[in-house]
């Protein structure tokens, strides 16, 4: 579990436990619960270890705890073209926003894969002409 100190509030009801935070506190107190002074509360707020909860206690929480969040190949992309998105200048994505809202994705993608097949034909043609015309040796 992530979270290692609940205070009386968080406890209440739970597995059992008094319906208040004033019998959870006592519980605790009887119990001998580990607990600590609530960080940044004036008073006496105090929290309570995880550990010294009672067995039933940690199964519910555990179980209501929200699951682990995993980045998936998907929105690391999606971060990758917002990032390059705010990268542009507001006219360009102004222009960006209109071509594709106008002409949609796959436009888009056409002038890409037309614009790198230009950029293969270029290499190539420079690879022949070398070739044809090895530079001259001094």
């Amino acid at each position: 579990m992530k979270k290692e100190w609940y205070t009386a509030k968080e406890l209440v009801g739970l597995a059992g436990l008094p319906n208040s935070p004033q019998g959870v506190n006592l519980m605790a107190r009887r119990e001998g619960w580990e607990n600590r002074r609530k960080r940044g509360v004036q008073g006496k707020a105090v929290e309570y270890s995880v550990k010294s909860l009672p067995d039933e206690v940690i199964g519910v929480l555990a179980a209501h705890e929200p699951p682990a969040e995993y980045l998936s190949k998907r929105q690391d992309a999606f971060l990758i073209w917002v990032e390059a998105y705010y990268q542009l200048t507001k006219s360009e994505r102004e222009k960006i926003v209109k071509f594709v809202l106008r002409e949609g994705l796959a436009k888009l993608i056409s002038y890409i894969d037309a614009d790198n097949q230009d950029a293969i034909e270029r290499e190539n043609e420079e690879v022949l002409n070398k070739l044809k015309n090895p530079p001259e040796s001094t």
